[in-house]
């Protein structure tokens, strides 16, 4: 036998040691450090939990976390079961059921989550910028690839709207891996959209199309697409006053003192304005967890437990600026943190 045989099955072995202690619940596990991917937005909430933990308990490791987007996180966390796979997904919205039937085909078929705080789609300027007060039909127009079925040709946002100024349409934004985009997508974009009857009906006749019609995004460079690293978002702000920048809140409010937030149907992004609901951009935050990991990866448990004492109102994560969920869903989050309740799938989109 090759070398090279020898490796690949000494690794074969190793990977199905790993799968095994993880799908039996053993506590003894193979990684002795939780892993977490996903969302932009929740990373430094995720980061700023996992200090906490490593400083209240020094014998575990502080976990590592990644920020991949909402979407290339989830591809990631339902890959399969096992110390080669993450343990948690951090996610700006909510997990799709599309996503829930691949992790389950792949034996992630035991899914946690929690509801961890609250944050919107930002659109926001440097200061001294162009002072656009949107709204979701004007957001509609300026972005979409093909605004009510035809191909946009606005270069101006006076081409938009003839109360905005004859200035370039440059909109810096997320991915299409970003959670931040899905919920731009679904909270704005497709809002703007079904403000047109004809569009609303196609919604009803051709779901497929109305996706397409209704929230795909232009590529001529009008819209830019800037990665996971929101922080670059910002200094292109600062570069270019006539820009715009989409973004979590939470970025909004850590540079509040370079930029400043647009309006949407009037109502500015703040802390007030997403914790009621008021500013159409306001959405929920996630973490799912892989109940099979929970004994089988060290720490684990003592993570989700950190995360449950940092998000009330006087907690961790209102001091780094996330706006902190209704007493009613902390309560429901804290009871799923506990009890570690599985997700029913069928609930899901």
């Amino acid at each position: 036998m090759t070398r090279k045989s020898l490796f690949a099955i000494t690794t074969a072995l190793a990977a199905s040691a790993m799968l095994a202690a993880c799908g039996s619940g053993s506590s003894g596990g193979s990684r002795d450090q939780v892993r977490a991917v996903g969302s932009s937005t929740v990373y430094p909430f995720a980061k700023a939990v996992a200090d906490a933990l490593s400083k209240s308990n020094p014998a575990i490791k502080s976990p590592i976390i990644e920020s991949t987007g909402t979407g290339a996180g989830m591809k990631l966390f339902c890959a399969g079961v096992g110390a080669q796979h993450p343990d948690i997904e951090d996610a700006s919205r909510r997990m799709k059921k599309s996503e829930y039937d691949d992790c389950a085909k792949n034996g992630v078929d035991k899914i946690i989550e929690i509801q961890v705080g609250l944050d919107g789609v930002a659109f926001a300027e440097a200061k001294g910028g162009l002072g656009l007060k949107l709204t979701p039909d004007d957001v509609y127009k300026a972005l979409a690839a093909n605004p009510y079925g035809k191909p946009n040709t606005a270069k101006t946002w006076k081409d938009v709207n003839p109360a905005f100024p004859a200035e370039p349409i440059l909109v810096y934004g997320p991915p299409s891996t970003s959670g931040t985009r899905d919920a731009l997508k679904e909270l704005i974009l497709m809002k703007g959209c079904d403000a047109n009857a004809e569009m609303k009906a196609l919604k009803d006749s051709d779901k497929d199309k109305h996706d397409k019609v209704c929230g795909e995004v232009r590529g001529d460079g009008a819209y830019v697409d800037s990665g996971e690293n929101d922080n670059l978002i910002v200094q292109k702000l600062e570069a270019n006053p006539k820009a715009v920048g989409i973004f979590g809140f939470s970025y909004l409010e850590e540079n509040s003192d370079k930029l400043m937030g647009l309006t949407m149907n009037g109502i500015t992004p703040t802390y007030a304005t997403i914790s009621d609901f008021s500013y159409p951009g306001a959405r929920p935050l996630y973490i799912y967890v892989k109940a099979a990991h929970l004994d089988a990866i060290k720490g684990l448990r003592e993570y989700i437990a950190e995360w449950a004492k940092s998000w009330g109102k006087d907690g961790l994560l209102a001091k780094q600026g996330m706006v902190v969920a209704p007493d009613d869903i902390q309560a429901s989050s804290a009871k799923i943190a506990t009890e570690f309740t599985l997700l029913d799938g069928s609930k899901l989109k």
